[in-house]
């Protein structure tokens, strides 16, 4: 992405049923669903497409996104009961390691989750998948790949740390390997007092965690190592925002980002300062800066956005991509940047880490490469190493090489994410298509083909329900993540 202006079932009839639905009903019970969705979308929604205020419309918004589950449902079924037979004629035999491990994995209802899933059992590996009570009826749970599940508290509650570490010792885990969400990065990091009597954790501790999600201090960190970010303040006061010096720096403008994961803020990169004192003003006082919610003011820089994953032991990086990035990205190709590559292994290694750390770095109009904020947690650019049987070993063995996408690798995609960017730009249809040609479907596999129909009809399904009977508001379904983006959400 350029960054110029922005960083970052079936339908009852009231008369008798008929033995068979014919061809042409079904299309007409398909169509009307579709159309259904769509009023609910427009009605639930404002012209900006943000969500409307009160129960009524929230609602209405909601049980037209359920329509239009419903209207993918057949296809979905179909195309899953395609790909198991598919699976079915072509057999793969698992792998026979020598000692096979038992890995415990967090964060079940994530793509990434069931990616590494996956890649552990293909290795020969026992997998057992974690999750919240909120997300039970993850669709990952069903996974051919997953060999145990088990509800746990919320990261933070009082009791989580207690019940991943009776998850490890009853089910015999050799490896904790963190799936984070946003919230969970320090508990599970607080949690590894409890997990190590029983088993390794792949993760930072608890201060690395806190330092490397706290904006300012990653920022404060790299330049001290050599690397370069661009220039940040830390902000806990409005005043201080009205109060900066704008002039000191004459042709860069400023951006605020929460220090504090925000699901819906995040998103606004808004450029300060505003042509007016009084517009900056106005858009400060909107946000909730304070010394216990405090935010970042950061040069905005011109030029490129890049995500990285890298998996990381003792300062060395095992496993390593990057991908084009932009604020709410749910395609990802691997592009090979050695300036990028190399500035990840340089604070890697000087930090001398072991975890999964996840890097934000624009490439400026100037060539030089900055990175601009840094994610102790698993990235889901992982999906590119589908089907690698690298991948167990770049987590489980010390002294393996870096792991890489390999070339021709296909770029991933959701398909229900590709439907509904159709359904708001039907004009893009030609670019829909062009991505489900070239690329690969992140949660197919013909060797495990119910996540792809689950997710989005037990676990999307779900959790719209839930939020229906509620009338609790919400800003985009994240088939990717598995949930709904709320506000003040996880």
């Amino acid at each position: 992405m350029s960054r110029t202006t922005a960083m970052r079932g079936r339908a009852r009839s009231s008369g008798p049923a008929p033995a068979r639905l014919a061809p042409a009903r079904l299309g007409t019970g398909v169509v009307a669903l579709a159309a259904a969705g769509l009023a609910g979308r427009a009605l639930g929604t404002g012209r900006d497409g943000t969500p409307r205020q009160g129960t009524a419309a929230t609602r209405v918004r909601t049980a037209g996104t359920l329509a239009l589950l419903t209207a993918a449902l057949p296809a979905d079924l179909a195309i899953t009961g395609v790909a198991a037979l598919a699976g079915l004629l072509r057999r793969r035999e698992r792998a026979r390691p020598h000692r096979p491990l038992t890995v415990l994995l967090s964060g079940g209802k994530m793509t990434k989750a069931l990616e590494l899933a996956r890649a552990f059992h293909r290795a020969g590996h026992r997998v057992v998948l974690v999750e919240q009570a909120r997300y039970r009826f993850t669709g990952h749970r069903f996974s051919r790949a997953v060999d145990a599940f088990h509800v746990v508290p919320a990261p933070d509650a009082p009791g989580y740390a207690h019940a991943l570490a009776d998850i490890a010792r009853r089910e015999g885990a050799d490896v904790y390997v963190p799936v984070c969400s946003p919230v969970a990065s320090w508990y599970d990091a607080d949690a590894k007092r409890l997990l190590e009597p029983f088993c390794s954790v792949l993760h930072p501790d608890a201060d690395v965690v806190a330092m490397l999600d706290d904006k300012h201090r990653f920022t404060a960190t790299a330049a001290g190592f050599g690397l370069p970010v661009p220039a940040a303040r830390r902000i806990t006061d409005p005043a201080q925002v009205l109060d900066h010096d704008f002039a000191a720096t004459p042709g860069r403008t400023w951006i605020l980002k929460s220090l504090r994961y925000d699901p819906v803020r995040r998103r606004d990169l808004t450029r300060l300062p505003r042509p007016t004192r009084a517009e900056t003003a106005a858009f400060v006082a909107t946000l909730p800066i304070s010394p216990d919610n405090p935010w970042i003011l950061q040069e905005f820089v011109e030029g490129t956005e890049y995500c990285t994953h890298a998996t990381v032991r003792d300062g060395e990086v095992r496993l390593y991509c990057c991908c084009p990035s932009s604020s709410f990205l749910l395609n990802y190709d691997h592009v090979d940047h050695p300036a990028i590559e190399d500035w990840v292994r340089r604070f890697c290694g000087e930090l001398g880490v072991t975890g999964q750390l996840s890097f934000d770095v624009i490439e400026a109009s100037d060539g030089r490469v900055l990175a601009i904020e840094c994610n102790p947690r698993t990235h889901s650019a992982i999906t590119l190493f589908h089907d690698d049987p690298g991948v167990a070993a770049a987590y489980l063995d010390p002294g393996a090489d870096t792991l890489v996408p390999a070339p021709g690798t296909r770029p991933t995609y959701w398909l229900h994410h590709e439907l509904g960017r159709l359904l708001g730009d039907p004009g893009s249809w030609r670019e829909r298509l062009r991505i489900v040609r070239d690329g690969r479907e992140a949660l197919l596999d013909v060797h495990d083909p119910l996540p792809f129909l689950l997710v989005p009809h037990l676990q999307i399904a779900s959790l719209l329900l839930g939020n229906l009977l509620r009338g609790r508001p919400w800003v985009t379904v994240d088939v990717n993540i598995g949930k709904l983006v709320e506000p003040a959400g996880d």
